[in-house]
């Protein structure tokens, strides 16, 4: 089956691309792999027409806004939990509830997590998208406008920015009114399953079972989480992060269990790099995909035949890609 994969890739002159969150027979057979923003970057700027994308919905639809004139498929459309928190209407009656509140001046930051009408939509309010790896890039830009800065749809991501940078946060449709007025970063209340997993007590249990070992954590984990670890940083933060250690270097690392299965190998027979946390921290949509679903998707491109296409709202698809064009911009 790989090999009839390449061999459809090449007789299509498509391009094969996959999250580091993809299991590995999947991971492995891609031509570009990497985290959010490289994927969309990259992808989007490639010379092949034809992009395959295993990943999550709001992924593919990123290089679609990016750059629409390519044929953007993906073998399974799933959906990340986190950007199924968030829809447009939903965005409106949060713009609306904070109106209410007497806030009126309004910057809206949309993480990457969050479909293509969401982003429309925080773009004609003049804001942009953010990515774990840049989100403190967006956020300094964001400070200067001078406004209410309104994060969505990961509180945690918002929150720990917040607090990184001495600024008050307050979670909307949780905190008080008071407390929504006085903050610096209005949360809206999403969040990712999987790094919700990660607790200070995997932090704690780690630390007493090996003293010297370092704790590295993705900024979607919660803020009492991130404020114990070592180091704090994106996917591919935390990639290079764990890969400049000395190889007998311990770590627990709190982020999606397939990434941290491939960081590094045993030295001698032993295993120094942990998952942090007590139950297998699995994205359940980034493991729909399979080597079937890629070659079903190929050979349904390949009798011409229109597989899980990503078509957007031409409109709204435009409206967008100023969001994320600013991002890129930014970065």
């Amino acid at each position: 089956m790989r090999q009839r994969i390449k061999t459809l890739l090449k007789e299509l002159d498509a391009l094969l691309v996959a999250h580091y969150y993809q299991r590995d027979e999947v991971f492995e057979i891609a031509d570009l792999v990497g985290d959010s923003l490289e994927l969309a970057h990259k992808a989007s700027s490639s010379k092949h027409q034809k992009v395959v994308f295993c990943g999550v919905g709001f992924m593919g639809q990123s290089v679609k806004i990016l750059a629409p004139q390519k044929r953007v498929f993906m073998p399974k459309i799933a959906c990340c939990s986190m950007a199924r928190m968030i829809s447009d209407s939903y965005f409106d009656e949060s713009i609306a509830q904070l109106n209410q509140y007497g806030i009126t001046e309004i910057f809206p930051v949309t993480y990457i997590n969050s479909n293509a009408e969401v982003k429309a939509k925080v773009a004609r309010l003049g804001g942009v998208v953010c990515t774990s790896s840049n989100a403190s890039k967006i956020l300094d830009y964001a400070l200067r406008q001078e406004k209410k800065i309104f994060f969505l749809p990961d509180y945690c991501l918002g929150e720990n920015l917040a607090h990184k940078n001495n600024l008050k946060s307050a979670i909307l449709g949780v905190d008080s009114a008071e407390k929504i007025k006085q903050a610096d970063i209005i949360c809206y209340h999403g969040f990712c399953s999987v790094h919700q997993l990660f607790t200070s007590k995997d932090i704690e249990f780690y630390r007493e079972k090996y003293p010297d070992i370092l704790i590295a954590v993705h900024p979607e984990c919660q803020k009492e989480v991130v404020e114990k670890a070592d180091f704090v940083g994106s996917t591919s933060q935390i990639i290079e992060f764990v890969r400049s250690l000395d190889v007998k270097q311990k770590v627990a690392v709190g982020t999606e269990f397939n990434l941290v299965n491939r960081l590094r190998k045993p030295v001698n027979g032993i295993q120094n790099t942990f998952v942090l946390s007590a139950t297998k921290p699995e994205c359940p949509t980034m493991n729909e995909t399979t080597l079937e679903d890629v070659c079903r998707c190929l050979e349904a491109i390949a009798d011409d035949q229109s597989y899980n296409e990503i078509i957007l709202n031409e409109e709204t698809a435009k409206e967008a890609k100023k969001a994320l064009d600013k991002m890129l911009e930014l970065s």
